[in-house]
């Protein structure tokens, strides 16, 4: 009675565990769903919301026009008023980076320099609406940024621009992330592609850092243009489902955040309920249960009895005095099933022993397994093959294999013994003395002829290390360069093509730089190849380390580099391109007391939607490396398309 109602309670554990797994996958999709669905909503509200004030701004430069007049821009501004319903202020400023008009009227902010500000430089360099970096505001003390557009001279020229300042505490721009109901504890951040909070439910968090890439690595993909969800860790150690969308007018990201135990609350608790409801039902039916035991069990008992004796020896057959038909028929199929097996135990004795001679005897490295997929059997060739012992249990050495292979080989292991097809599998296998083998493992089920059942699997073991070790050196340096260990141009073109045609399916933003070394002929000339070499080497680590670790770099040929930034903006291009000519102007070498050293002409541009092929985007990039050549070298140019000059960023003689 104790076994059966064990064995109840057990079935109704396995039923609810299986109900609860099966609850948090649903519960699981269908709230990352929701969130998906709610970070791409939101983003898009706030790009409506940045788009609707950047055609604010542009319809305000058209009434302005380019004039410097401050009396007529300040009564435009006025004229304009309803735009305060947008913007805290209003502020225009000249091609000198100067406030010459805002509204409403604050002491100090007219006549306020903004030339060395970030926000003036992208303005003045993309030529395009732009919002600003996060910033705290010299008269409120509160954190703002600014969206604005810049003007231009009847001759198309640069000459200042309109900025709409916007408060990040106050600012209807996120209103409608403040009303997202996630729950008790699920909320929703904006951030910035640098790494800024702009909006957070705690206030405290304005405008401080997000948290580090290695703490929240959805976080850490999301700040490099990535859209997607996952499970990842919050500031207060509870693991979320996480979902982001980019904001790409302004480079924010939109982040929504629901804690698991929140999302699973409601399943736990129903859960517990069902539990209790069968644990009552079990206890109400206890008495019935005893009784039909007690008259079903007494011949069953008997009968257990006597098939323990056959399978001790003791008798050959069951015999049943009882009434009961169906008792008689099972002790009919037991007596009938043991002749079988027995017949069938004897031609497997034979065939295991024959097995076994052949199997010492094989130079190669052979194995047996059961019909469960136990491996009982391997031969010397095999241990010795491995390193080792014929006594190891199958779960000790099974660790041994790959963890990035042992999923995939039990998956076709399981598959091969449900099917009967063939195992064919190459995987890396650590030996006990740290060497790791590469393996070609081909196994084939074993059935009998006259019924086909089966009997196991036979398989064959090959070491085929040598021959992989060859196939990933010849790989490797058909794409790579031998003297500085980057990318040669076959491979940086490869990958090249690969990051357009992600940018063509998905419009994943990616940057390319190209760069040349400015006076790296005198060391091959005064210093010879190996002096020229060794600062090639140099060179080669040096740009290897300032870049990310998802980035690709290439030798092209002599001293020409290049460098594909997958997931990278405009900005962030920049300021890799900015670090690695300041990192190269420090390297220097030295032949006979002289020191030579040697600075970058960069050239740098993005994927665009005008772009037909991979050539437009070498071009551009190529363009621009020859055009901070013009300017005296070690400079960073910046080529896009429909620009009609280039704009060099930085630039040192």
């Amino acid at each position: 009675m104790l076994g059966l109602s064990f064995t109840l309670l057990l079935l109704i554990a396995l039923v609810l565990g299986m109900a609860w797994q099966v609850g948090k996958t649903m519960v699981h999709d269908t709230n990352m769903s929701h969130l998906r669905y709610e970070a791409t909503l939101l983003a898009d509200e706030v790009t409506q919301q940045i788009d609707m004030r950047f055609q604010a701004l542009e319809r305000l430069r058209e009434m302005i026009g380019a004039t410097e007049d401050a009396s007529w821009i300040s009564y435009q501004l006025r004229q304009n008023d309803s735009l305060l319903a947008w913007f805290e202020g209003i502020v225009v400023a000249n091609r000198d980076g100067k406030i010459i008009a805002d509204w409403p009227a604050i002491v100090g902010r007219v006549g306020l320099e903004t030339s060395e500000l970030e926000y003036f430089r992208m303005l003045r360099g993309i030529r395009r609406p732009y919002v600003s970096e996060p910033f705290v505001g010299r008269a409120s003390g509160m954190p703002l940024v600014l969206v604005g557009v810049p003007r231009f001279t009847e001759q198309g020229d640069f000459d200042g621009f309109v900025g709409g300042i916007l408060s990040l505490d106050s600012g209807g721009i996120f209103s409608r992330l403040a009303k997202v109901r996630l729950g008790e504890k699920g909320y929703a951040g904006v951030a910035t592609s640098s790494g800024k909070v702009l909006y957070h439910p705690n206030t405290s968090l304005i405008n401080d850092s997000v948290p580090s890439r290695s703490f929240n690595p959805l976080l850490d993909l999301a700040l490099d243009g990535w859209e997607g969800d996952g499970v990842g860790e919050l500031l207060s150690g509870e693991m979320a489902l996480q979902s982001y969308s980019q904001v790409w007018p302004a480079g924010w990201i939109v982040g929504l955040y629901l804690p698991i135990s929140q999302a699973q609350l409601p399943l736990a608790d129903f859960i517990r309920q069902l539990w209790w409801t069968w644990v009552v039902l079990v206890l109400l039916m206890f008495p019935l249960l005893w009784w039909m035991l007690g008259r079903v069990l007494s011949p069953l008992r008997y009968l257990e009895k006597q098939i323990g004796e056959v399978g001790l020896g003791h008798r050959e057959s069951v015999s049943l005095a009882t009434n009961m038909q169906e008792l008689q028929q099972v002790a009919s199929t037991f007596n009938r099933v043991e002749d079988e097996r027995q017949l069938l135990l004897g031609n497997l004795q034979e065939r295991e022993a024959f097995l076994d001679s052949v199997l010492n005897a094989a130079p190669q490295g052979m194995f047996v397994a059961n019909i469960k997929g136990d491996i009982t059997y391997m031969n010397p060739a095999l241990l010795e093959m491995l390193g080792v012992s014929a006594d190891s249990p199958m779960d000790y050495w099974i660790k041994q294999i790959h963890m990035d292979d042992l999923d995939g080989a039990q998956d076709m292991w399981v598959h091969s013994l449900r099917t009967g097809s063939d195992f064919v599998r190459q995987l890396r296998f650590l030996r006990s003395d740290k060497e790791l083998l590469w393996l070609d493992i081909h196994a084939r089920v074993v059935t009998l002829s006259q019924d086909g059942q089966t009997l196991g699997l036979v398989g064959v073991v090959k070491d085929i290390t040598e021959r992989r070790e060859q196939e990933a050196i010849q790989r490797w340096e058909a794409e790579h360069d031998p003297l500085t260990g980057l990318l040669n141009r076959r491979g940086f073109e490869r990958r090249l093509e690969e990051a357009f045609a992600d940018f063509q399916k998905t419009s994943t933003p990616s940057a390319l730089l190209l760069f040349d070394l400015d006076h790296f002929k005198p060391i091959n000339d005064e210093g010879g190849h190996a002096l020229g070499d060794e600062m090639l080497r140099r060179i080669a680590q040096v740009v290897a380390w300032e870049v990310r670790r998802s980035d690709h770099v290439a030798r092209q040929g002599g001293d020409e580099f290049g460098v594909l930034l997958p997931s990278c903006t405009l900005s962030q291009a920049r300021r890799i391109a900015e670090s690695l000519r300041q990192s190269v102007s420090e390297i220097s070498v030295t032949h006979e007391g002289k020191e030579f050293m040697v600075t970058l002409s960069i050239g740098v541009t993005t994927f665009d939607d005008s772009d037909s092929s991979v050539d437009d985007v070498l071009a551009r990039a190529d363009a621009g490396s020859y055009k901070a050549k013009e300017h005296g070298r070690d400079g960073v140019v910046i080529n896009m398309p429909h620009d009609d000059v280039m704009e060099l960023f930085d630039q040192s003689k």
